[in-house]
């Protein structure tokens, strides 16, 4: 695990020394993700690669980066895993009739598979988490490339006249040529969806290499700064499709025995390492069972640790030290004070270098670091949701729209403007009446706020607008801008599939969208800060081909979903243990932002503030605030994007200029 940055500079005539500085700092920018090793390496054709090392695998020198494959035609900067390397590189001793290697890390391996297979035909035989930055110096060209499930982050883009490129934005920042011009799409995106959807960034100059993808760049781009097309060695559809065409046959136990068989093998895949090791436990399904499952393969017991909330609505703390007790494992917890999300909140920009919103990145980055203190690497329960229909869309959309869809929609818009006429918290009191007497699958946390959103997709016209509305803060984010902004839904982050049933492409968009742009970011960027690697066993690329070959009554049943994973659990964990409403891993945002929070939202939201960026739309704002101060609404999320977007934009001020507007940049001179 590490980080790596770097740029290409056909035109700038630095010198050796003078390079090799700015790759340096580029580099510094992201220490965090690489404490133990730092490189620097560049080349006469005006390529500069750097990396920050955090050792995993092979903790010796012979792991340091830069490195050059034997035949010295390739350069690499590498970031991640590849968990099969150790298969990868027996291949390759048959296939070239043995190789001198020089280390015995994952990296070697690669740039050996690349010289022996080149890129294209490398990219696929990989499992692994990882993006790369490849020098061939025969071709001169520069090769970009990104995991299949977007774990491992890669921005790129030009400055002037210069390609740059990285894990982190900060590392793009600290390039002497660096200006940030802020795309108002982006914005609007972001209000939306709390996260900026990939392939944009929150700059017009700079991308996100999509997931499955790898571009090559040559001279002639860097001049005329021209963006190549990426290449798709995998897409999340094609597995889909392929399992859907071809069910796996065979008895119930015979489908829950391989599916157990298959994650314990990705377990053990990634159970692999030279450093301290341990798991998240929520004590939900999901990490349950990867512990459960990593627990099994251990002669120690594993070390678990767990965030815990004083209030009862979202903590999860005692259900996860009842699994640990169970599974015997060395169970460390973290009890969450208002104290401490306070302090980590000004971390915020700083960690996530463009906006993002989920508000569940304090408590994923508070238990990286407590994890830290103990361990290098963690394994997270992360991905179950999405692949084995885990969310509470997945059951209740089809539901939903099959019931709704038979009332003329006139109708249904009256009803919305029924539920509506109710604050969540009135109808928290109605519903919390109505729980008791309600099995505990149909219970819910906060059920006001869940009918306020089932008011807002009453009038859809069509399934998949219910979908987009639920995964959206709001759906009219042009109204909190004060720049003209296309604030309309991206149709190609949802395109309809008639091939797939509903929850089959709900299950899908999630893969494809939520999955890497807010649930395996915020993961990132929160256990990198503490420079902590979390690994992700759900997202072996054959547990992922296997999970579509069920059908989908092993994944829903009952209303309830993920019915495989749980009766794999309940081979180890009692189901007691386990069975409860799904309450999710968050804060309680709605009445910190009412209490402890109140003061410093209403000071960050503040309207000279708003005008001062010139971003944001100050009446708009304050409309909001003041109807989630007076519980009219629950506001919390759409609020929390707000505070995000304009901390960030007083964190990065120096970074980025407005549209027509001048860049507002802090000179960052290089001297030899």
């Amino acid at each position: 695990m590490c980080g790596l940055t770097g740029y290409w500079s056909l035109s700038s005539g630095l010198s050796g020394d003078v390079a090799e500085q700015i790759g340096m700092r580029m580099a510094d920018a992201i220490r965090h993700r690489g404490p133990d090793d730092f490189g620097v390496w560049t080349s006469e054709d005006g390529l500069c690669l750097a990396q920050r090392r955090l050792s995993i695998i092979d903790l010796s020198p012979g792991g340091h980066q830069p490195m050059r494959s034997h035949n010295e035609r390739y350069a690499i900067v590498f970031n991640g895993e590849i968990y099969n390397f150790v298969q990868l590189r027996e291949t390759l001793e048959l296939a070239c009739g043995g190789l001198a290697w020089r280390s015995h890390s994952d990296t070697e391996v690669l740039l050996e598979a690349i010289a022996h297979w080149g890129v294209a035909a490398t990219l696929p035989r990989l499992n692994g988490m990882f993006s790369f930055a490849l020098w061939d110096a025969e071709e001169k060209s520069l090769y970009l490339a990104r995991d299949r499930f977007g774990e491992k982050p890669l921005y790129y883009g030009y400055a002037h006249r210069t390609f740059l490129f990285g894990s982190e934005l900060k590392a793009l920042y600290a390039h002497p040529e660096w200006s940030g011009d802020l795309d108002m799409k982006a914005v609007a995106d972001f209000l939306r969806f709390c996260y900026v959807p990939a392939p944009r960034s929150i700059f017009r100059n700079v991308r996100k290499l999509m997931p499955g993808c790898w571009v090559k760049l040559c001279a002639v781009d860097v001049i005329g700064q021209i963006w190549p097309a990426p290449q798709t060695y995998w897409s999340a559809l094609n597995p889909a499709l392929e399992g859907i065409a071809h069910p796996a046959t065979g008895s119930e136990r015979e489908l829950i025995d391989e599916t157990e068989h298959r994650l314990r093998e990705a377990v053990g895949l990634r159970m692999m390492a030279d450093v301290p090791l341990g798991a998240f436990l929520s004590g939900g399904i999901d990490s349950s069972l990867v512990v459960a499952m990593m627990q099994a393969q251990s002669a120690q017991p594993v070390r678990t640790f767990s965030i815990g909330f004083h209030d009862r609505r979202y903590n999860e703390a005692t259900h996860a030290a009842d699994v640990a007790r169970h599974l015997g494992t060395a169970h460390t917890e973290l009890y969450v004070s208002e104290r401490d999300v306070f302090d980590a909140i000004p971390l915020l920009p700083s960690l996530y270098d463009e906006p993002f919103a989920d508000s569940s990145q304090i408590p994923t980055f508070l238990v990286s670091r407590m994890a830290r203190r103990h361990v290098t690497v963690a394994l997270s329960g992360d991905a179950g949701d999405e692949l084995f229909g885990g969310y509470n869309r997945h059951t209740w959309v089809p539901r939903v729209w099959k019931l709704a869809s038979r009332f003329p929609r006139p109708l249904r818009v009256a009803m919305k403007g029924l539920l509506l006429r109710h604050t969540p918290e009135e109808l928290d009191k109605l519903c919390g009446k109505l729980q008791r007497i309600l099995p505990s699958r149909l219970q819910a946390r906060t059920p006001g706020d869940k009918l306020h959103k089932l008011a807002g997709v009453l009038g859809a016209a069509r399934a998949s607008d219910i979908y987009a509305d639920l995964v959206s803060a709001t759906m009219d984010p042009g109204r909190f801008m004060a720049w003209p902004a296309d604030g309309s839904l991206n149709e190609e982050m949802f395109p309809e599939r008639p091939d797939m049933a509903l929850v089959q492409w709900m299950m899908l968009s999630d893969t494809q969208n939520y999955l890497p742009d807010d649930i395996l970011a915020k993961v990132d960027r929160a256990s990198m800060g503490a420079s902590l690697e979390v690994r992700v066993p759900f997202l072996d690329p054959e547990l992922y081909a296997w999970a579509w070959c069920l059908p989908m009554s092993m994944k829903i049943r009952e209303g309830k979903g993920k019915w495989v994973l749980r009766q794999v659990l309940y081979r180890h964990v009692p189901q007691a243990l386990i069975e409860r409403p799904k309450t999710g891993f968050g804060i309680p945002l709605d009445e910190m932002l009412r209490g402890p929070l109140h003061k410093w939202a209403a000071e960050t939201l503040a309207p000279e503030k708003m005008k001062r960026h010139g971003v944001l739309n100050a009446d708009a704002v304050q409309t909001l605030f003041a109807q989630h101060q007076s519980r009219q609404s629950n506001h919390a999320y759409m609020l929390w994007n707000l505070i995000v977007l304009t901390e960030w934009l007083d964190a990065h001020r120096a970074q980025f200029r407005l549209p027509g507007g001048q860049w507002n940049r802090v000179e960052n001179p290089v001297t030899i």
